[in-house]
């Protein structure tokens, strides 16, 4: 799947992953391949992306992600 993570200042990441791990205001999602259409506001936490070669780590203090048709979209703060 595709990931996009923006701030309003800048692009943290694009590219393919094959899990994202979020801070969803109600509790922790997990997005793989094929999921479910999603929109949903993102607490203060840490996003996970997991690619073929690396984890990576990304603060943020909320935000809003949207998931549809395999490509992951997230606008943080």
């Amino acid at each position: 799947m595709t990931v996009d993570i923006l701030t309003p200042d800048k692009h943290l990441f694009n590219g393919e992953a094959s899990y994202v791990g979020l801070p969803g205001i109600g509790g922790s999602l997990g997005i793989l391949s094929n999921h479910a259409p999603l929109v949903t506001t993102l607490a203060s936490g840490e996003i996970t992306v997991r690619t073929d070669k690396e984890e990576l780590s990304f603060n943020v203090k909320g935000g809003t992600v949207e998931v549809l048709k395999n490509h992951v979209t997230i606008l943080a703060q």
